[in-house]
């Protein structure tokens, strides 16, 4: 597996693909953008009623469960399902899992139904869904965390789960269950931007509607996010570090991303 594998950006934009994104009030614009700026086709659906005909054009599927509803969750629970029987993508993003019983009751309910192809989450959402002490407060994970703790949790979340698993943070690992690759640069404006752990989501659907490895897409993905937010810094504040994050996503080619971000594994 050769991996990080930039040249993914030019399938994406070669081939287009349509990438479903089941979002939430605060990122929908952003993750829509991001899709677009890097080269695939966004469709932001979420009635329950059409989830069978999105499913059947769609390259693959992300859902965010944040600023959640039951209508929301049970148009999140039939993508799946279809996106399942179709043999697509399913980029699954528990956000803030752990703020109520009732949304991890849910997400646990979708995890049920069927299986993601990856997970995407942060250090908290990981605690949540293994019912370990967490410390929620809504959908940001406050506790620091080091990256070789954050690889625990990836890897047994992933074998929880059996599913392949990207938690994120200034560091990110993502894992199988049996291989965990850590992903280290970025920049810590970051964390003063909302919804770019839902942007990263997005951009794991991208990369993972045209490599079958989701490992590889995995990991490309998050290593072009941090590209991204280096190739960002210099900017004025939080709004235009924003701007220059979906500048950088449009402009940045697989020459450009080599040796911006590492990737290494660890297992």
């Amino acid at each position: 597996m050769k991996t990080p594998d930039f040249s993914l950006l030019e399938a994406v934009r070669r081939r287009r693909p349509l990438i479903h994104c089941i979002s939430n009030i605060v990122s929908a614009n952003d993750c829509a953008n991001l899709a677009l700026a890097v080269g695939a086709s966004p469709i932001m659906a979420q009635a329950p009623q059409e989830m069978e005909a999105i499913a059947a054009v769609s390259d693959a599927a992300v859902l965010n469960t944040g600023t959640p509803g039951e209508e929301k969750f049970r148009a999140c629970l039939l993508r799946g399902q279809a996106a399942e029987r179709l043999g697509q993508p399913i980029i699954l993003d528990p956000v803030g899992v752990g703020a109520s019983p009732w949304r991890l009751e849910w997400v646990k309910k979708l995890l049920g139904c069927f299986t993601p192809t990856l997970l995407r989450a942060n250090p908290d959402e990981a605690r949540a869904l293994l019912r370990l002490e967490h410390q929620a407060r809504g959908v940001d994970s406050p506790a620091a965390m080091d990256s070789a703790r954050r690889g625990e949790l990836a890897l047994r979340l992933a074998r929880e789960l059996r599913t392949t698993v990207l938690i994120s943070g200034p560091e990110d690992a993502v894992s199988d269950g049996t291989v965990l690759w850590k992903i280290s640069g970025g920049s810590s404006l970051m964390t003063r931007v909302t919804g770019t752990g839902c942007m990263l989501s997005v951009l794991c659907g991208v990369f993972a509607a045209v490599e079958p490895d989701i490992l590889s897409a995995a990991v490309t993905a998050a290593a072009f996010w941090k590209s991204c937010s280096r190739r960002a810094e210099g900017s004025q504040g939080p709004g235009s570090f924003r701007t220059a994050l979906l500048d950088a996503a449009g402009a940045l080619t697989a020459a450009d991303c080599a040796g911006i971000a590492s990737a290494e594994r660890l297992l």
